[in-house]
């Protein structure tokens, strides 16, 4: 990607007709098909947490601390940064499609390699593999669900979808009870059942992700504007047979740009810092407040109950945690489209922080029961906010950068929050464990509540108003022209959405 190949000149009404669609059957392929990756990742961050005493033996684990524990999960995570940031510009390179295809093939393969896993190294390194996996995935999926659905139902779809992480979570939790039971399965192998579980499922998705289509944004913009036409002449069609009516009229204006083959590095990085200095902020923010929460907190919970509260079960607790985060993105995603982006933003994340904070405070006095139930009631806001950081970098950013964009801030709040998070945690437990004084965690509390709480206060003032808008209208394309034939040159490069900073 060392220089741009401009290849010609186009005006289009793709993205006008592809936001003016109403919901049919086929979105909801688009939505299965894509958006089901992330029950992968919510059974592999489960898996690893339900089964802490099941890796520590030696004779039928892996012989790991709790602190082996929480390294497993940044490591998994590191993989997952840089995967976002390699697969992120090559999603953005070469297509969403073969990226998202690819993504997931690494991801099946090394969940089986973790599966046989002979010793801990092994297991760190099939970690490393699955993280980058899913770490691509991210940028794919997100940058194609936002190009394939309609404006008007992009918040809601984009929340909810990132919110089935937690179905994932939930089904681990459920599943690891029988196979984690010696009753039922030889230890030396039920947590081995239990990562292929990952790899039986990501063959199903891959079965029905081979019907979605190229993003015809993304085909436009790279000199294949006859291959996105055609993509959206067969989903008009599909749309107004399932729908049994005519198909409403575009009410955005068609667009013209310059085509390029690639983007350069060098443009992308100028249009991350300079053109959208505020956003980068905000984005930054969101992604570092929502990973430290999440992996600081959910990494280590099961073994914070096995720890401090001798619980041996640990999955019908982590169960009850994700189904009440799915119903607080699901039933709360709506709202992102209804009230708007930056109430809703705001809202989630200092809610969820205050509360965070108010159970560091009470630690000592919980059981394992009020520690969930804390955690229940926290984390259904956290979700909702955690699940719009994703929407808001792949809406407010043009659409030559927006998957190197998501991957970027995803690799670098998660870098900055989900790394050191587990290894936080980890180092704590071990610690507290040793005077059996579960209030030596309230620390990681306290950070994680007081990141959540200057991340909503970011999104109050440099926060988008991007609900109802067109990608387009929020970022222009950075090879898009005025009525005048030359491209855009002020800062934001596109129309300002209304309400909101051009920056």
């Amino acid at each position: 990607m060392a220089s741009d190949v401009e290849t010609g000149r186009i005006t289009t009404d793709i993205p006008a007709r592809m936001d003016r669609l109403p919901w049919a059957r086929w979105h909801w392929l688009v939505v299965i098909g894509l958006g089901t990756v992330w029950i992968l990742d919510g059974i592999e961050v489960t898996i690893v947490g339900s089964m802490s005493d099941a890796l520590k033996p030696e004779n039928t684990g892996l012989g790991l601390s709790s602190s082996d524990i929480g390294l497993a999960g940044a490591v998994y995570v590191a993989g997952a940064c840089l995967g976002a940031l390699l697969f992120g510009q090559l999603t953005d390179r070469f297509g969403r499609k073969k990226l998202f295809l690819l993504t997931l093939g690494i991801y099946t393969i090394a969940t089986v390699a973790t599966a046989f896993a002979p010793n801990p190294l092994w297991y760190f390194a099939a970690r490393f593999v699955t993280g980058m996996g899913i770490g691509g995935e991210y940028a794919a999926i997100n940058s194609a669900i936002d190009e394939l659905i309609p404006k008007d139902y992009r918040g809601r779809v984009d929340v909810a979808i990132n919110g089935s992480f937690w179905v994932g979570a939930a089904l681990g939790s459920l599943l690891t009870i029988p196979l984690l039971d010696p009753k039922v399965v030889d230890p030396a192998i039920g947590w081995r059942l239990a990562f292929g579980i990952g790899a039986v499922l990501a063959l199903a998705i891959l079965l029905v992700r081979r019907n979605v289509p190229e993003s015809p944004r993304w085909l436009f913009i790279h000199g294949r504007d006859e291959e996105g036409e055609q993509i959206v002449k067969d989903i008009e069609r599909t749309v107004s047979e399932e729908t049994g009516g005519s198909l409403p009229e575009p009410t955005e204006e068609p667009i013209t740009i310059r085509q390029r083959r690639t983007i350069s590095i060098p443009e992308i990085a100028k249009t991350v810092f300079t053109l959208y200095p505020k956003r980068t902020i905000l984005c930054f923010s969101l992604f570092v407040g929502q990973a430290f929460l999440y992996n600081a907190f959910f990494f280590t919970y099961g073994d914070t109950l096995t720890t401090f509260f001798g619980v041996k079960q640990t999955g019908w607790y982590l169960a009850v945690f994700a189904v009440s985060n799915f119903m607080g993105a699901l039933l709360l995603s709506p709202l992102f489209d209804r009230i708007g982006r930056v109430r809703m933003i705001t809202g989630t994340y200092i809610v969820s922080g205050v509360l965070l904070g108010i159970a560091g405070m009470m630690l000592g006095g919980l059981n394992a029961t009020t520690l969930t139930i804390f955690g229940v009631v926290t984390f259904f806001f956290a979700s909702a906010g955690a699940s719009a950081a994703y929407l808001t970098a792949s809406e407010v950013f043009p659409l030559e950068t927006r998957a190197l964009c998501i991957a970027f801030f995803y690799a670098i709040g998660t870098a900055v929050g989900g790394i050191s998070g587990p290894l936080l945690f980890g180092k704590l437990i071990d610690d507290a464990s040793k005077s059996k004084d579960i209030t030596g965690l309230a620390f990681g509390y306290f950070l994680g509540a007081a990141l959540m709480i200057v991340a909503g206060l970011v999104e109050a003032f440099l926060g988008v108003k991007a609900e109802g808008q067109s990608l387009e209208s929020i970022a222009q394309p950075l090879t898009a022209e005025d009525a005048g034939g030359s491209e855009r040159e002020r800062e934001g490069s596109g129309r300002t959405v209304p309400g909101a900073s051009p920056a």
